[in-house]
């Protein structure tokens, strides 16, 4: 697994060497690959007076000598980019799984800050970008850095002095192409920002296009959108300016240190230091350096690109997580239901905390509805509940065990969600009302039934029927009793429900509230009640403003007390008394 770093490529090391073996091999073949290098110089130094002098004999074994050593050099090549290939896309892969699955642990305050689209750019953009890296550094940098040190070793044995003249150019090539990375790694990560800003608006666009035309707002949306590549045109051109500005420049050093190499080299044959055959095979081991040099110089704009890409994978790491499961978790048993909130104190942020000593008991079996305005804290009261929150002080307690002290999984098994806007994953309703948990299709089937979904079900085709994506084959009631479904499969015995028959209409919502009165049957049910009237039956109404609780009661004693709650039901032409 990975762990909060500095991004940096060498710390997915470990993840490399899980995969010895292949590495092992590609390695083997690269030293062939790379020793076939200098060999062929020596042979093309042979070949060329050969030609020059009319030796056919002599030419044609040099050839076939040259033939053999380009056949093992191909073959080596093969086997190293085949080889190398699998390790770097398994880092890759693993990688991905691991800031996934981070992303799943984040908790909740932190992971609302961050858009889908950016979030979606990074586990597949940055994620590829970070792979292509690892195996161009393993396939195609390591092998061109080795025959770098291979040939210069070799032109080293030739002629000492005029290989140190060739060095001498080697500094001014190092600090030049870590000047331009630099460049390239500033200019990339503002790119990988547009890139990802622009993934984020086409995410909006592509949900909301239905109500962008109903508001008649596409010029309005295109000229975002037009901002916003443009944006992006600009940030890419830029990198892609430092990248081009790059070529010419190293390419004219270079072609300038081999036209001083060559003007060197004649003069020490002038000099008799040096023989025309072994300069000529010192010329043609200098034209090898030209390959992986610029093989170098473009794998580290890519490297520095893929850098911004890991920062920025790495940093969903730094996000804080939501709380972990405690080393020695209490078992819930068969759980009747009670909860009891004692003297609970939270806030999204230490200096304004919303609930300040909340207390609240509610028995096993009993139906509670939470009322109040916006920003009164039934959402955060349910987030508390799931524990995707904890408590800064004061307990919360199911069956008299604290939350704090219990698996997560265990108590989301038990207390169950039915959200107002029912998300539902594509695949077969069988699997979308089971959720991975693992149920047999009996309580599938089940659930199905509690939630008054059967028949509908049924007409689609049965269980194995396809939900497609965006959920645009089912309507609004549909998905609200395959949520319902998809809660109780598990027979919870607490039901969270953030009223789910808002925005249906009446012959739909009917539909729903059956399958809810059977799904609320024998558990504890809270529920966050935007209209009074679905909640007039409660066995508890509580009326939260800013995380107090300031009125409690059943629905007659609340409105015989003309307090809030009775303004609220006037607010929405509730008969009082």
């Amino acid at each position: 697994m990975l762990t909060p770093s500095a991004a940096r490529f060498r710390l997915l090391l470990p993840l490399l060497a899980q995969h010895w073996l292949p590495l092992l091999a590609g390695a083997c073949c690269t030293v062939v690959y790379v020793g076939t290098f200098p060999l062929l110089a020596q042979v093309a130094g042979n070949l060329i007076p050969a030609i020059g002098g009319g030796h056919f004999q002599d030419a044609l074994r040099i050839i076939t000598v040259a033939m053999a050593i380009f056949l093992a050099q191909k073959l080596a090549q093969y086997g190293q980019d085949t080889l190398l290939a699998g390790p770097s896309l398994r880092v890759s892969q693993t990688l991905r799984q691991a800031v996934f699955a981070r992303l799943q642990r984040l908790a909740f305050p932190a992971l609302e800050k961050l858009s889908s689209g950016d979030l979606a750019y990074r586990l597949t953009e940055d994620a590829d970008r970070v792979g292509e890296v690892i195996y161009k550094t393993i396939h195609d940098s390591t092998p061109s850095a080795l025959l770098l040190v291979a040939v210069l070793g070799y032109m080293a044995w030739l002629d000492g002095p005029l290989t140190g003249a060739t060095l001498l150019l080697a500094p001014v090539m190092v600090v030049l192409v870590g000047w331009f990375g630099r460049q390239v790694l500033r200019a990339s990560e503002r790119s990988q920002a547009q890139v990802s800003a622009l993934a984020a608006l086409l995410a909006e666009a592509v949900g909301g296009l239905r109500l962008v035309r109903a508001f008649a707002s596409e010029e309005w949306l295109q000229q975002r959108f037009t901002r916003q590549i443009d944006g992006h045109r600009r940030a890419r051109f830029r990198t892609l300016e430092w990248m081009a500005l790059q070529h010419p420049v190293v390419g004219f050093l270079e072609a300038t240190g081999i036209l001083a190499i060559l003007l060197l080299g004649a003069w020490r044959i002038h000099t008799g230091s040096l023989t025309a055959q072994q300069f000529s095979s010192y010329g043609v081991a200098l034209l090898m350096l030209i390959d992986p040099i610029s093989h170098l110089t473009t794998n580290f704009n890519e490297f520095q690109q893929g850098q911004a890409s890991l920062r920025r994978l790495r940093a969903l790491e730094q996000e804080p997580q939501e709380p972990p499961d405690p080393p020695r978790p209490l078992t819930l048993g068969k759980v009747r239901g009670e909860l009891s909130l004692e003297n609970v104190h939270f806030g999204h942020t230490p200096t304004q905390p919303l609930f300040r000593s909340l207390n609240l008991r509610v028995q096993p079996g009993q139906l509670v509805a939470l009322v109040g305005a916006s920003g009164a804290g039934k959402s955060t009261l349910f987030s508390l509940l799931l524990r995707f929150n904890v408590p800064q002080k004061g307990r919360i307690l199911l069956d008299g065990k604290d939350l704090c002290r219990l698996r997560a999984a265990e108590l989301r098994r038990q207390v169950a969600l039915v959200p107002q806007d029912a998300l539902l994953f594509s695949g077969s309703i069988a699997e979308t009302i089971d959720f991975g948990r693992g149920h047999g299709p009996a309580a599938i089937h089940h659930a199905a039934r509690l939630a008054n979904a059967e028949d509908f079900i049924l007409a689609m085709g049965g269980y194995g029927a396809r939900i497609e994506e965006r959920t645009t084959n089912l309507s609004g009631g549909q998905r609200q009793r395959l949520a319902i479904a998809r809660a109780v499969v598990g027979d919870p015995a607490v039901l969270l429900l953030d009223e789910a028959t808002s925005a249906l209409d009446a012959e739909t919502e009917a539909a729903v509230q059956q399958g809810l009165r059977r799904a609320m049957a024998g558990r504890t049910v809270l529920v966050i009640a935007h209209r009074l009237a679905t909640v007039q039956g409660a066995d508890q109404i509580l009326v939260l403003e800013r995380g107090l609780i300031v009125e409690q009661g059943t629905h007659q004693q609340l409105l015989s007390r003309a307090g809030r709650y009775g303004e609220l039901c006037r607010q929405q032409l509730i008969h009082t008394m």
